[in-house]
């Protein structure tokens, strides 16, 4: 049996079939080369993709595209028409993040812009937005030029602030199933930190889970550090508070049906001698399940409530548990179009570069496509982009992977941006087929 590490050529360079859509494909890699740099060394924050947008509403009219802008905020919206069938929607989001580029690229972004907070920040693609929107313009381009192979309505859409899990539904709002045609199947990817370049990871159901942000405000009585019989202590309640949350996962959760509960901020007092008034948690709770979110979401205010009580806390100052409008519904992947698409893409790319995936923790807002119609057929796929001399490295117990917003996630752009490219066009003409 050979190991991983002697597979690794065959996952990074299994060549695809080689047929039109590759072709396509490989045909505009220059130019993508040159648009994904483009895109990397200017990214814009959540909601100010202004620059981005116009950049993607003029390749999609340059393919003939009907394009209409400003959809949802920032959103673009290209439509192209070719008879009767199926309404196939694609997606790229935009936005990029306030982090501070690190990994030393000669077209590294120096972007630097207001904070939210005060201040200066960097902004960088950290999460591999670019090498989606490359893929997309890619995508629309192969399209375009094979309008004799397929019939049907492509909705190409670029959406802003997926990073604060807003742009889908600021999309939807502004009338993306009404003033354009309505998809029958909704169709994206996503770049993946923890997969070699040109890999795709596929699967069924739930895919990406539901983010509840959640802030816990502990209220005591405060007094002087050296009387405690005199207070009552906020941050020894809150610490109370930290450690039975961890109870709901372990305790209360069905096994089968997963869910986070992370405490990422604690703050309470300002100095060595003095015990508070109070004391702030903020969480972040992740589900997949609505019945999961719902026993987690209960589970903290229950908890807050009652530590407070056996801690003596006065019922005027029982803690307040606040849910942060605006939360991220997780992402489901539906059958059948999810078994026809790991056929399809495992026949092009072969069973080393097409896995099944467990599902993640982590939020994207696709999902709000397929819950605003459940009637839609939806599906989003990982696809690798680690490059495959720093796979190997790691594999061997070289240097740990930068995660996803990481100020030094680089990915193989023409690995990563290619193979999505050559996906989504083949699942479109597949979808679309006369």
């Amino acid at each position: 049996m050979r190991t991983a590490l002697a597979l690794l050529p065959l996952l990074i360079a299994a060549p695809a079939q080689a047929d039109a859509v590759a072709d396509a494909t490989r045909a505009q890699m220059p130019r993508l080369t040159a648009l994904y740099r483009d895109l990397h060394a200017h990214p814009e924050l959540a909601g100010q993709e202004v620059r981005t947008a116009a950049l993607l509403a003029a390749e999609a009219r340059k393919a003939g595209f009907a394009v209409t802008e400003k959809v949802g905020g920032t959103g673009v919206v290209a439509v192209l028409r070719n008879g009767a069938g199926p309404v196939v929607l694609i997606r790229t989001d935009m936005d990029g993040l306030p982090v501070v580029e690190q990994t030393g690229l000669p077209f590294a972004s120096k972007v630097r812009v207001a904070a939210d907070g005060g201040g200066e920040t960097g902004v960088m693609h950290a999460c591999g937005h670019d090498t989606h929107m490359t893929a997309w313009v890619a995508t629309l381009h192969n399209l375009a030029a094979m309008k004799d192979r397929w019939s049907g309505t492509l909705v190409m859409i670029a959406q802003p602030a997926e990073e604060r899990g807003e742009g889908a539904q600021a999309m939807l709002d502004g009338g993306l199933y009404t003033r354009f045609p309505h998809p029958t199947h909704a169709i994206a990817f996503h770049d993946s930190a923890g997969m070699p370049a040109g890999t795709i990871g596929i699967k069924s159901g739930y895919i990406y889970a539901n983010v509840d942000t959640v802030d816990v405000h502990v209220r005591g009585v405060g007094g002087h550090g050296a009387a405690p019989n005199t207070t009552r202590d906020p941050i020894v309640l809150a610490a109370r508070i930290v450690g039975t949350l961890q109870t709901l996962v372990a305790r209360e959760l069905d096994p089968q049906d997963p869910g986070v509960v992370t405490v990422g901020s604690f703050h309470g007092g300002a100095t060595h001698n003095i015990i508070p008034d109070e004391a702030r948690l903020q969480l972040t709770v992740r589900s997949y399940s609505e019945t999961a979110r719902k026993t987690l979401l209960e589970g903290i205010a229950r908890i807050a409530a009652g530590e407070a009580a056996a801690a003596g806390i006065p019922a005027d100052r029982m803690p307040v548990v606040t849910v942060k409008p605006g939360y991220t519904p997780a992402t489901f992947n539906t059958e059948p179009l999810t078994a026809r698409m790991r056929a399809l893409l495992t026949e092009r790319f072969g069973e080393q570069r097409v896995r099944d995936v467990p599902a993640s923790m982590v939020g994207e807002d696709f999902g709000r496509y397929y819950l605003a119609d459940r009637s839609i057929q939806s599906l989003i796929v990982w696809v690798g982009g680690v490059p495959a001399d720093r796979w190997a490295a790691a594999q061997s117990g070289g240097a740990a992977l930068p995660s996803l917003h990481s100020p030094f996630w680089a990915p193989d752009p023409e690995a990563t941006f290619g193979t999505a490219a050559e996906a989504l066009t083949a699942a479109a003409l597949d979808i679309l087929k006369r």
